[in-house]
């Protein structure tokens, strides 16, 4: 009989110790031996992670899909994405953790965190080897800050260092997909922004206007940012990232319907389901059964 889970599991860095610094760095092998069974049962964290693979070995699967792990693969998880390790022990990388404190929430800041660690059909990528030996030099600051916490100013150079190694790999990421990196573009940082205030409030049933409302601008122009931004209107993200969330709640738990509309803002569990159906082209119960 399949054990009955109520909800997704979700672990925390520091949580108990908020004066502790909100960055940590794990020897990949080591920590899977250390995590074991834990690890490779689908969960999410209230913190970022960086997984760097050096090897071609196994796979890891990141909410609904399965990625065959290669050379150098780099992935970012962000807070709340559910993700598991399959069970090989015998890995080798190196694993980030740092909470939303670490970021500086400058606009460059706010770009890394919404195209980097949201990227929903993309959440990782294989970086050359000149790429890993520069990454390599910033693992080994970061590493000597650790081992140095009472010297001035090592929290900083941990944060920048981190920085640093994040827009690096997105440069290389960006060249790839040969698009231009840019951080002053205003539509671009309009719509991370509003991609973070989603994040923040989907499961509160705001209106499009009430989001305009927070940014500043009218919902004609929001909608006309999300549209040259991702070809969607600004009232499907908010679709899309509470539809998110109920597949991840139908795969992972075995709530009842109702309970799932409740955790994400529908007080009418029957309005739910034409919801969904509406969106996915099938009834919440069918899409569990089919997955």
């Amino acid at each position: 009989m399949k054990d009955f889970k109520t909800r997704i599991e979700k672990y925390h860095l520091h949580k108990a110790h908020p004066e502790k610094l909100q960055f940590e760095i794990y020897d990949l092998h080591e920590y899977r031996k250390r995590s074991a069974e834990k690890a490779a049962v689908a969960h999410s964290h209230s913190y970022y992670q960086i997984i760097w693979f050096f090897d071609n070995e196994g796979t890891h699967h990141v909410d609904f899909e399965s990625y065959k792990i290669q050379k150098n693969m780099i992935f970012f998880i962000s807070k709340d994405r559910v993700h598991a390790f399959d069970d090989n022990l015998d890995i080798n990388g190196w694993l980030i953790h740092f909470n939303e404190s670490f970021f500086m929430h400058t606009d460059v800041d706010v770009f890394l965190k919404h195209n980097i660690f949201n990227a929903q059909e993309n959440p990782c990528y294989s970086i050359d080897d000149e790429t890993a030996e520069t990454a390599s030099l910033y693992m080994k600051l970061m590493r000597k800050e650790l081992l140095q916490r009472h010297q001035f100013g090592y929290e900083d150079t941990i944060r920048f260092s981190l920085k640093s190694l994040l827009i690096n790999l997105e440069r290389v990421h960006q060249k790839n997909l040969q698009k231009q990196l840019s951080f002053t573009n205003h539509y671009e940082l309009q719509f991370v922004h509003y991609k973070e205030l989603v994040e923040e409030n989907y499961k509160k049933g705001l209106s499009v206007k009430a989001y305009a409302d927070l940014l500043h601008i009218s919902s004609k122009t929001l909608n006309t940012i999300t549209k040259k931004m991702a070809e969607k209107s600004a009232s499907q993200i908010i679709t899309d990232r509470v539809i998110l969330q109920a597949k991840r709640l139908l795969k992972f738990t075995s709530l009842q319907i109702g309970e799932i509309a409740f955790r994400i803002g529908f007080e009418d569990p029957s309005y739910f389901v034409k919801y969904f159906k509406r969106q996915v082209g099938s009834a919440p119960n069918h899409y569990r059964n089919e997955i």
